[in-house]
């Protein structure tokens, strides 16, 4: 039950995510760009021409809804960590993977306390929370016991977080590859999301979510033990 209310916290978490951003963006006076505004530019507290890389003027008049939803994603993602960890099966990867999550999940508190243009070396500190430990948490999750959920699900962990690792890694360096680099961000940013969604609705579909682990064992031990008893033949066994 635990491990289901753990996968609601992620889709709420996701979808009161992407409504902020849209509701928030509705109220700006000037162009937003998906493709070149970053998302932190929803969170500006004051309007001016902003970020000397790529100066763009900012005005964000719902700015306080955006940083409050910062902060709210990142809690109800730290819900969903802690309530569905049993997904993750045990061992020090799985750990692991959720320690660094769980830091992400902070980054994006930090961010929606200390918006961009109030303090941008500790809004950067919290981006790179998310953008760099939290993909690092999603390329270990790959990795997850294949007697796990999340283990059963290793190929779609890892296609998600490779596109994220080198997405972050184009951001930071400020490598634009012509999707712009607010399409980069939010693929670094987001891919966490996007998984947190699929595997969501994983657990709820699974019928017991906590026990995926134990049955794959479970139905492991019986093959190895189909597999001794024909080793042995029918002589042996009497």
């Amino acid at each position: 039950m635990t491990t289901r209310i753990g996968a609601a916290a992620w889709i709420v978490a996701v979808v009161q995510f992407l409504v902020v951003q849209l509701v928030v963006e509705a109220g700006w006076r000037t162009p937003y760009s998906w493709a070149e505004n970053n998302i932190s530019d929803l969170g500006n507290i004051s309007c001016r021409i902003w970020d000397d890389s790529r100066p763009r003027y900012v005005c964000s008049p719902l700015h306080d809804v955006m940083n409050a939803g910062f902060a709210v994603h990142g809690v109800l993602l730290f819900v969903g960590i802690l309530l569905a960890g049993s997904c993750w099966g045990r061992g020090g990867i799985s750990v692991s993977s959720r320690i660094l999550l769980v830091i992400s999940a902070g980054g994006w508190v930090l961010v929606g306390v200390v918006p961009a243009d109030v303090d941008e070396n500790l809004h950067v500190v919290g981006a790179l929370l998310i953008m760099g430990l939290g993909n690092l948490g999603l390329l270990l999750t790959g990795f997850s016991p294949r007697g796990s959920l999340f283990g059963e699900l290793r190929s779609v962990t890892l296609s998600i977080a490779v596109a994220a690792v080198f997405a972050a890694w184009m951001f930071f360096g400020q490598h634009d590859p012509g999707i712009g680099m607010g399409s980069l961000e939010r693929i670094a940013a987001c891919a966490l999301d996007a998984w947190t969604l699929v595997m969501a609705l994983a657990i709820l579909r699974a019928r017991r979510p906590d026990t995926a682990g134990k049955m794959t064992t479970l139905r492991s031990d019986r093959a190895g033990a189909r597999s001794d008893d024909a080793l042995l033949g029918p002589s042996t066994q009497r």
